[in-house]
């Protein structure tokens, strides 16, 4: 690593900021200080930074003056596409020459997300030869055109990440590619020295910055795969999400049909009878899913515990039953390796199942007609191994848009591993010894005007939102508002079907407006031709609420049908509540509102993404105005002029639209 640079933090941002076109915004200059101090004093900083602050520039150049290699881990994909391929890029373009600044970066991501050339050239080890005799169709052809360009991009130097290959579904990837488990390792893979992923994993070894998600930081982090070089300072954008990913990363699953799969693999490669234990474990785990009612498992079911026991003990003596591995033909090589991976898979699930313990949350899902149901199991809680695993070992930013939640960090600290009575306020010490891990919490606020803006309505005079659905004064409630605002308007709704009925009724009210349901087409698609005609609404669910940007006259009112509170038999979620009303605590609080808040906060931060933007966040749920929690969730939302007056709200939505 380099020398760190001379030059003060400020002058390279404002050199940075100005290359890239920008206004030095007062927020973003006291994040990039509050940054860089926490990576020089070793003190975990939480920052909240409004849409518009310029928050990845104020991580982003700290992290290069830095003296240490810095991993940054974002949540979704299209953040870690927006820093790859159009922040760092200008950002290292303009800093190039400021002496002492280490421009050199990396991506990481997990190893499913690039092309196996062993798969591409070697075909699928016992699974009839997929890519060896293709059938006449879309899917050979597509299988054909991944395999040709991941040749392409070996031949080129190409990075063969999934994000560049032609358009494919995920069932084509899953031939061209191989998960962590089924990988061969590069000692052993006739390619190694050609494999994508180990070149990935050099670059970021020779790189100053390594870019990152939080899946992978999890599984480096928290379950000890080595998987991300030695680092000391990690900042995570998107930190509001952190627990959710974390939580999917430590989740496993297992089906019958996973059970058959590695017993039918290991036919090949184990002599004895133990591969046809394992069928039979397969056939007990079916009957005993097929007899179990979905949901929590409070107390597993007998029939059930029984057969995961036996799905232990056979997939245990199955492996044993492997021959140890020779020298000899790579294939033969590749096709035990990832055999005896899949009955592995299935062991370490079963067993974990099979313990029953209290720190960790069994059920059964839900089946549909293609999906069969599948036992789930997930940690109770993540904040313990956070802050075992990553915080007491490395210096971590935490960043987003959302981390006050009721105006404070403390719910999201707590659910991340950090303690409110760590914080450090106005420099003072915290008290205590060993085992302290100081934090600073900042607001740097946001370069927007919410209380001019925006309109922030509730509408009181509504009924309760009931489990039967959108009734009718509801719906008139969204043609009224839609029609005010002469379309222009995202609906977000807490269910599949409420969307699609909201959607039904303004079709059939206002049909002179395009009315797009999720679901009618790809999500990239709706939301082009959402961006493209003002006069459109689009209505929808989960992915609406946070993955969506639309700035400008497209989306000046923005529907929420109800209070996003988690269902009530959301396993996890409800076993969590629990647990923290039974350790003294009120769980409501703690995860059902905390959980509402923050996807309150997200929904709402669709309306305004530029200092231009001017709208209406319409909750249609009145209990954000009569109940006692309602309080908690408006303090959770930026700081808009609120009004409960429906008609005060239609001539301002009037107004917008004539502008």
């Amino acid at each position: 690593m380099s020398e760190p640079s001379d030059l003060p933090l400020t002058q390279v941002l404002a050199t940075a900021v100005e290359a890239l076109g920008g206004k030095e915004r007062a927020g973003q200059v006291t994040m990039a200080e509050a940054v860089a101090t926490a990576m020089t004093s070793k003190k975990h900083l939480l920052v909240q930074a409004g849409t518009g602050t310029g928050k990845s520039l104020a991580y982003l150049v700290p992290s290069l003056m830095n003296d240490e290699r810095v991993v940054v881990a974002t949540a979704t994909l299209a953040l870690q596409h927006q820093l790859v391929e159009r922040d760092l890029p200008r950002l290292i373009e303009a800093v190039k020459d400021v002496p002492g600044v280490d421009t050199s970066y990396a991506v990481l991501k997990g190893r499913s997300n690039y092309a196996c050339l062993h798969r591409v050239r070697e075909g699928v080890p016992d699974e009839q030869g997929a890519l060896v005799d293709l059938p006449a169709g879309s899917m050979g052809q597509k299988i054909l055109e991944l395999r040709a360009w991941a040749e392409e991009e070996a031949k080129d130097g190409g990075s063969g990440e999934r994000d560049s290959a032609p358009r494919h579904m995920d069932k084509d990837w899953r031939q061209v590619s191989v998960s962590h488990r089924d990988c061969l390792g590069a000692a052993k893979c006739p390619f190694g020295q050609e494999c994508f992923a180990e070149l990935a994993r050099e670059k970021a070894h020779r790189s100053h910055l390594v870019i990152t998600n939080h899946s992978l930081l999890a599984i480096d982090a928290i379950e000890g795969v080595p998987m991300i070089p030695d680092y000391d300072v990690v900042v995570i954008d998107e930190a509001h999400e952190l627990t959710a990913r974390v939580t999917q990363a430590a989740t496993d699953e297992l089906t019958a049909s996973d059970v058959e799969r590695a017993s039918r693999r290991s036919q090949r490669h184990v002599e004895g009878p133990e591969a046809d234990d394992l069928a039979d474990a397969a056939g007990a785990l079916r009957d005993a899913i097929a007899a179990a009612r979905p949901g929590r498992f409070e107390k597993v079911p007998e029939e059930l515990a029984d057969a995961l026991v036996l799905v232990r003990d056979a997939a245990r003596t199955c492996l044993s039953a492997y021959p140890k591995e020779k020298g000899g033909d790579a294939d033969a090589d590749a096709g035990r390796t990832q055999a005896r991976g899949s009955v592995q898979d299935v062991f370490v699930t079963a067993e974990r199942m099979a313990a029953g313990s209290d720190a960790d949350v069994l059920w059964l899902s839900e089946g549909t007609e293609r999906i069969p149901p599948r036992l789930c199991v997930a940690p109770l809680q993540v904040w313990g191994q956070m802050r075992d695993k990553l915080l007491t070992d490395k210096t971590v930013v935490m960043t987003s848009a959302t981390l006050m939640l009721g105006g404070d960090f403390s719910s999201l600290a707590s659910s991340v591993g950090l303690k409110p009575s760590e914080r450090l306020v106005d420099g003072a010490a915290v008290r205590g010894g060993e085992g302290v891990l100081p934090w600073v919490g900042i607001d740097v606020g946001s370069p927007f005007d919410y209380g001019q803006q925006a309109i922030l309505y509730v509408a009181r005079h509504l009924p309760p939102p009931g489990r039967d659905g959108l009734v009718k004064a509801q719906l008139d409630e969204i043609c009224e508002l839609v029609d005010a605002a002469d379309g222009r308007t995202l609906g977000l709704f807490s269910s599949r079907r409420a969307a699609e009925a909201a959607a039904e009724h303004v079709r059939e009210q206002l049909p002179h407006l395009t009315t797009l349901a999720q679901g009618d087409a790809q999500l990239p698609e709706l939301a082009k031709q959402f961006v493209s005609d003002p006069h459109t609404c689009l209505f929808g669910t989960l992915s609406l609420w946070q993955g969506l940007d639309v700035p400008g006259e497209t989306c000046q009112l923005v529907l929420i049908d109800r209070i996003p509170f988690p269902r009530p038999d959301d396993p996890l979620m409800s076993a969590r509540q629990k647990a923290a009303d039974a350790a003294g605590g009120n769980g409501f609080m703690q995860v059902a509102a905390t959980h509402a808040a923050l996807l309150l906060a997200q929904g709402a931060g669709r309306l305004i993404r530029t200092t231009d933007d001017r709208g209406v966040v319409a909750v249609l749920d009145p209990r954000l105005a009569t109940a006692r929690y309602g309080g908690f969730l408006k303090a959770s939302l930026p700081p808009m002029w609120t009004t409960t007056d429906p008609a005060v709200v239609r001539k301002a939505l009037q107004r917008l639209a004539k502008v």
